[in-house]
């Protein structure tokens, strides 16, 4: 089963390396305690905007500490919950800018171990005047946690078929999407209803005033987009230098967003195959077909068998048809290193050993080598989105809905129809986001778009940045999740001067 999720590639790469380096640095600071070992709350919402952080070092060029926001705003003083936070300290601290606060996307990330690598995911130029700020949004990681399945709960329910085919497939994914709600509810009903964006934009403007901040400033990349925008909806008097990056479109229904993400997925594919078979020509390395029609040849068998006969692997788990698809899927999000990961995986998977597609996918669904889950961004994910939209499908509408888009898209199509069905069973109302998302009042926002980007289409970067009032878009002809920091010295010098000064690049600029 597909988790709801769309994180950027960069995250995605920088996770591997963190799965150990997570749990011994993750923030330590704790807030005040009430008796039973909760966060205190306040008494007003006043008392969390002026709250005193203490900050302790947490690792080399860090510092980390804990940020108490209400459960419930419109509740304050009844409970209160807590958000992890980490920051690397501005380098040029006489012409320091302010906070510049960092999420990755998801929903799910954890934009505590994003800022981690402050270094990769913003210029030097910005690393030198802003405070990189990075938190875990309510629900993530090391805030107050989510917490609806254990480890093998989720592994069961990543490799149950995702696209089922037969009646017995349709009863194990039914069950699965009933066992995740009933868990939520079971495990995590506190704070269930109030996990969804509008929440999670309202911690926004508690972190930016007790960081000081008269306006908020933030790099938001994919869900962060959404996180973003609706901050800027909520609070436009407030909003200071906002750039979101692979932008999800609110107004765009569920089915919509489907469709749109299985036409980009099979075209970034067949990109990447085009790719290959030039690669193949010019070097005579063929491993899974000549031409692009004889490689996805192979891809849609590799797929088709695995439905009745996981692949094995070194870790003696089958590789399901889900965590097929997913190992190629997450593969799209970079042009760079992903291709190329993609091609190994491809070509040991034809020779019988899908272990290296399982790694793909699990390094997607932040499953560590040992069996352990990085984070909860699995849940997350389907929490946030079940919240966020209030619609609900037949099984019906799912069947015919999973034929159009195979239409659209033979390897992704069926996947992504069924991925937003487990909201069916969803044990807490919906908080749908309020649409459009216009922000009227705020200081100019900037919005990036990639052309060929296969987790949020470029006509939701163009869709968001309409609906803004004081939108203005920023194009990448390219490939791959999401523009900033990724090798376009145009995109970066673009950002960059809006970032330090506040100049917006020209109307209709396109780099490449």
């Amino acid at each position: 089963m597909k988790p709801q999720r769309i994180l950027p590639i960069a995250f995605f790469m920088i996770l591997v390396a963190l799965f150990s380096a997570y749990f011994l640095t993750r923030a330590t600071t704790n807030p005040a305690k009430s008796p039973t070992g909760e966060a205190k709350p306040f008494l007003n919402l006043q008392g969390y905007m002026t709250q005193t952080l203490s900050w302790e070092k947490c690792e080399t060029g860090f510092e980390c500490t804990t940020v108490r926001v209400p459960l419930d705003y419109a509740n304050p003083g009844a409970k209160a919950i807590t958000l992890s936070v980490v920051r690397h300290l501005a380098q040029d601290k006489a012409n320091r800018l302010g906070s510049l606060l960092v999420n990755p996307g998801g929903p799910g990330g954890s934009g505590v171990e994003y800022a981690r690598s402050a270094a990769y995911i913003v210029t030097s130029e910005v690393l030198k005047r802003y405070d990189i700020v990075g938190f875990d949004p309510r629900g993530v990681g090391a805030s107050t946690p989510l917490w609806c399945f254990t480890g093998p709960e989720t592994d069961k329910f990543v490799s149950v078929d995702g696209s089922p085919s037969t009646a017995a497939q349709e009863r194990a994914f039914i069950d699965q999407a009933k066992l995740l709600a009933r868990r939520c509810l079971e495990r995590s009903g506190t704070l269930l209803p109030f996990i969804g964006t509008t929440d999670a934009a309202r911690d926004l403007d508690v972190l930016r005033a007790v960081l000081g901040d008269k306006k908020l400033n933030m790099l938001g990349k994919s869900y962060g987009t959404l996180l973003g925008a609706s901050y800027a909806h909520l609070f436009p008097q407030n909003v200071g230098r906002l750039v979101l990056d692979g932008a999800v479109d609110p107004t765009v229904s569920l089915q919509e967003m489907n469709i749109e993400q299985a036409k980009a997925f099979e075209a970034a594919l067949n990109t990447y195959l085009d790719k290959y078979a030039a690669d193949c020509a010019s070097t005579g390395e063929c491993p899974f077909g000549v031409t692009r029609e004889e490689a996805h040849s192979t891809i849609d068998e590799l797929i088709a068998t695995s439905d009745s006969t996981p692949l094995p692997s070194k870790s003696k788990r089958p590789v399901t048809q889900s965590e097929v698809i997913l190992g190629i899927l997450s593969s799209l999000y970079d042009s760079d290193g992903g291709w190329a990961s993609l091609t190994y995986a491809l070509t040991t998977a034809v020779q019988g050993d899908g272990t290296d597609l399982l790694d793909l996918a699990d390094y997607y669904v932040d499953r560590g080598p040992d069996g352990k889950y990085l984070i909860n961004s699995n849940e997350i994910g389907y929490a946030v989105n079940c919240m966020d939209k209030n619609q609900r499908v037949t099984i019906e509408s799912v069947r015919a809905e999973a034929v159009t888009l195979a239409k659209a898209s033979p390897t992704f199509g069926g996947y992504l129809a069924w991925s937003s069905f487990p909201c069916n069973y969803w044990p807490v109302p919906s908080k749908p986001i309020p649409t459009p998302l216009t922000a009227v009042g705020s200081s100019p926002i900037l919005v990036v778009g990639t052309t060929r980007d296969p987790a949020t289409p470029i006509q939701w970067s163009r869709g968001l940045a309409t609906q803004l009032k004081t939108g203005h878009l920023l194009v990448f002809d390219g490939d791959g999740h999401t523009a900033y920091t990724r090798g376009s010295t145009c995109i970066d010098a673009a950002v960059d001067a809006y970032f330090l000064s506040g100049t917006l690049p020209k109307a209709g600029l396109v780099c490449s």
